[in-house]
């Protein structure tokens, strides 16, 4: 390849990752291949090896880029912050900021995300190798948010001597599933053209149910 800048590099890699979003939010990763990703540059076979080894390197760039343009670290430094001592406030907002920020970023993202969740089923090894480089350049959003609210809630639960049905660990995980759950069913209501289904799954609602049930099991008593 001819000696070219470094702005020359960064932009052509950011359309071969633009172009990799555009596919993966019409076809499961699972099912993509590297050609798709040439055909939609419109780029040649020989253009895209250029800046890309293969589809996994292109897979990463695309993650790190998402979680880099919808990071959620100050939000969740705030609330915790201003929250204090109340935990229920603090787990409140939690949740109305993640259902805030789900419908901020969308279908499409949330849709990438769960095909991105069934390669980690389907083709762990390769969601390993994407996640070295993801892990390298900062982490996911939902990473910072597990990492926070351990610490947050493990000082908590100490320093007021509560006695939370399940073990902080188990909660978090409780949390993140029902997180997936919520995401899934969000896109595909919002997915389904169908009277009667469309826009019928209420994220606040949901996440509001939830932030009651995490409230009652670290509390351990009625909200």
């Amino acid at each position: 390849m001819p000696r070219v800048s470094e702005e020359y590099v960064r932009k052509k890699r950011e359309e071969i990752v633009e172009a990799a979003y555009r596919v993966c939010v019409r076809k499961p990763v699972t099912s993509i291949e590297m050609k798709d990703v040439i055909a939609e540059t419109g780029f040649s076979h020989g253009v895209v090896y250029q800046y890309y080894s293969d589809l996994d390197e292109v897979l990463a760039d695309l993650v790190v880029k998402i979680n880099r343009e919808h990071r959620i670290d100050d939000r969740i430094d705030k609330i915790l912050k201003k929250a204090g001592d109340d935990l229920g406030s603090a787990i409140r907002k939690i949740c109305s900021m993640l259902s805030d920020y789900m419908q901020e970023v969308g279908v499409d993202l949330m849709r990438v995300s769960i095909y991105c969740d069934v390669l980690a089923m389907s083709e762990p090894e390769r969601v390993l190798k994407v996640a070295g480089k993801i892990n390298s350049e900062g982490g996911s959003p939902l990473i910072y948010l597990v990492t926070s609210l351990t610490s947050y809630l493990t000082d908590i639960v100490q320093r007021k001597g509560l006695t939370p049905v399940r073990s902080i660990d188990e909660i978090l995980q409780f949390f993140i599933a029902s997180f997936q759950g919520i995401q899934m069913g969000y896109v595909l209501t919002e997915s389904l053209k169908i009277e009667g289904i469309e826009g019928r799954y209420k994220t606040d609602d949901m996440f509001a149910a939830l932030a009651d049930s995490v409230v009652l099991m670290l509390e351990a008593k009625t909200c």
